[in-house]
């Protein structure tokens, strides 16, 4: 039935459970960068438990796949992993530093980035449809978010710089996924991405609780599955035709909301 669904109701699809699961990391993070599962653990051990456990289980497969790194872009290799450790370690430290719909409400400016560097970058065409649309997710996202005051406070600067970045990798990552398998993207860059990590994380290092190292695990598997998800997206249809579906973040944390708190 999938197979059967044109090229852009199927990078739909993928997008949205992408979408869902890179939601459920978020509250992931914000679990493990508060109080509520022990110590709060710094962004950057987060986005390090982030990168290292979807190394792990990324390795294994790569190679058991046959699969080898001839004729590998590494330099846009290399500024995707920079853009996306960046991006999703500000978006960590925004998410334990003000309320979780708040940052999702900066970040969602992602979108807008995106779309405009598809024009630049890809070459896109992006009607005022795709504009018109994204800018009503937008107010949309906001609404239901229903930032507050805490939302303009200078934490929030992280989750705006956290779109910047993530806007920028989706451009990279679009340009990839049309030329390399899912597999060797993801591999090579979660490699890199806890190879950085392993650099910074010693400054900021504290044993996590016995109730944090599984959700340390869950959050790398979850991201990278997020990940893979996207990459199937971006390589069925338009960077700007796919990105406004990020704008479901609250839809899945409403109710992520609604199941685990009531």
């Amino acid at each position: 039935m999938f197979h059967s669904l044109s090229r852009q109701s199927q990078s739909v699809l993928f997008i949205l459970l992408s979408v869902g699961l890179f939601s459920t990391t978020s509250l992931m993070a914000k679990a493990l960068g508060t109080e509520t599962l022990g110590p709060g653990l710094h962004p950057a051990q987060i986005s390090t438990a982030r990168f290292w456990f979807a190394a792990l289980v990324l390795i294994p497969v790569f190679l058991l796949g046959n699969s080898d790194f001839r004729n590998v872009p590494w330099g846009m290799h290399l500024q995707r992993s920079l853009l996306g450790w960046i991006g999703i370690s500000c978006l960590f430290a925004a998410a334990t530093l003000i309320p979780l719909a708040d940052a999702y409400a900066v970040s969602f400016l992602s979108v807008i980035i995106t779309m405009a560097l598809s024009v630049f970058f890809l070459g896109e065409k992006v009607g005022m449809k795709r504009w018109s649309a994204a800018l009503i997710s937008l107010f949309g996202a906001v609404i239901v978010a229903r930032p507050g005051t805490s939302a303009f406070q200078p934490a929030a600067l992280l989750a705006v710089l956290s779109a910047v970045f993530i806007g920028a990798e989706a451009i990279l990552v679009k340009t990839l996924s049309g030329r390399e398998r899912p597999i060797r993207i993801l591999t090579i860059n979660n490699v890199i991405g806890a190879s950085i990590s392993t650099i910074v994380v010693p400054f900021f290092w504290v044993m996590p609780t016995t109730s944090q190292w599984p959700v340390m695990v869950a959050i790398g598997v979850v991201m990278m599955l997020a990940q893979y998800c996207n990459i199937e997206a971006m390589k069925r249809s338009d960077a700007s035709f796919v990105t406004p579906f990020w704008y479901g973040a609250p839809v899945f944390a409403a109710l992520y909301d609604y199941l685990l708190f009531h």
